[in-house]
């Protein structure tokens, strides 16, 4: 099959959860004989600058590199580059990238299908306009996508009930790591296996990373808080992290990370800590499972269905729930140990990259054989 893809940022990336998933599935793909291509943003901070990346075409469109108008004005460049292509399937990530989806529904005969990563107007960095255009997005992939893919049975239901639209169930996966030893951490941040709880993501006001540094605050403890990764769009709440922490020299903000760091972060935590008020399909705590971690996550459905009772979790937004939680898991290591046991087995069988993108291209063929 000819295989377009567009909405992420960049490919290869770990800039988000929808870049990572679009890597891994046109990845394997183009391993198992389809051709593939992904429209990247025009973004000259980008580090990698290939047209081609493990088999997978990388086409670059023009983007205004503002907030609200980068993934607005790439969609559209790009939906217009594949209107002219001879691509079989469109595969449209995130609601926004979506409303330009009814171009190719009216001017050709492109098979449509829409990933709902989230329900990404919800989120707090987009303004009014931003977020009734994301809705437009949503709305849109109702009324012209062939099939809509969501993360969760959590969002299946809200595409019921709202729209009274049946949409596919595939979540997203993660693949078995190496787990290594302290040793980048030792020395950028003095700490060592089970020094410290661990919030690893992008910094964004709906992970609930403020609930987080208030809980840790409260705490009697030798242990530190890293807070891993970087801000979208959101520096302002970056710098508010930061004036709470000013007092407390044990919580570390390393920003972005990747490569070997990051692999340490994960290897190394005695808790990984997710506090989010609005998720889709967390990558991050997919990924925290898969390198043994005790998850403590908030309680809303999307991260309840990931942990079931292989973790923790605590009253979303509840900061004094969080701190229990949290003390708790402190004093009781055996406790701590039982969960990082369980949960790597548990994730790897439960999400797995490779059966997600063959559940991913049976639904094209469908799409296709009814064509």
């Amino acid at each position: 099959m000819k295989i377009s893809m567009l909405g992420q940022k960049q490919v290869p990336s770990r800039q988000g959860g929808v870049e990572i998933v679009v890597e891994e599935l046109a990845t394997r793909m183009v391993q198992l004989g389809n051709n593939v291509t992904c429209y990247n943003r025009n973004d000259k901070s980008a580090s990698f600058s290939s047209n081609e990346y493990k088999g997978v075409q990388l086409k670059k469109v023009i983007t205004i590199n503002q907030k609200g108008l980068a993934a607005m004005t790439s969609s559209f460049f790009a939906t217009m580059k594949i209107l002219f292509s001879k691509t079989d399937i469109v595969h449209y990530h995130a609601e926004g990238p979506c409303a330009m989806m009814w171009i190719l529904k009216f001017f050709s005969k492109k098979k449509l299908v829409a990933t709902i990563h989230g329900l990404d107007w919800q989120r707090a960095k987009w303004g009014n306009f931003a977020s009734k255009y994301i809705q437009f997005g949503e709305k849109v992939a109702v009324k012209y996508a062939d099939e809509i893919i969501v993360l969760s049975e959590n969002m299946q239901t809200y595409f019921k009930t709202k729209y009274n639209r049946d949409t596919v169930y595939i979540p997203n996966g993660v693949s078995k790591p190496n787990i290594l030893k302290a040793k980048i951490i030792k020395e950028k941040y003095n700490v060592n296996t089970n020094d410290y709880i661990l919030y690893l993501g992008r910094i964004v006001p709906e992970k609930g990373i403020h609930y987080l540094v208030s809980a840790f605050m409260n705490l009697a403890t030798d242990k530190k808080l890293i807070i891993a990764g970087g801000s979208s769009d959101t520096n302002s709440y970056y710098e508010e992290l930061k004036q709470m922490a000013r007092s407390n020299p044990n919580i570390i903000f390393t920003g972005f990370v990747e490569g070997e760091e990051l692999a340490e972060l994960y290897s190394n935590a005695y808790i990984y800590c997710l506090p989010s008020d609005v998720e889709g399909m967390p990558l991050s705590l997919l990924e925290a499972m898969s390198y043994n971690n005790c998850c403590l996550t908030s309680d809303i459905k999307e991260l309840e269905e990931v942990i079931e009772d292989k973790g923790l979790i605590f009253k979303k937004s509840n900061v004094k729930d969080l701190e229990n939680k949290l003390s708790g898991l402190l004093q009781d290591e055996t406790r701590v140990n039982m969960y990082k046991e369980q949960s790597q087995n548990y994730v790897l069988k439960k999400y797995n990259w490779d059966e997600v993108t063959n559940q991913t291209l049976s639904l094209y063929r469908k799409i296709l054989e009814s064509r």
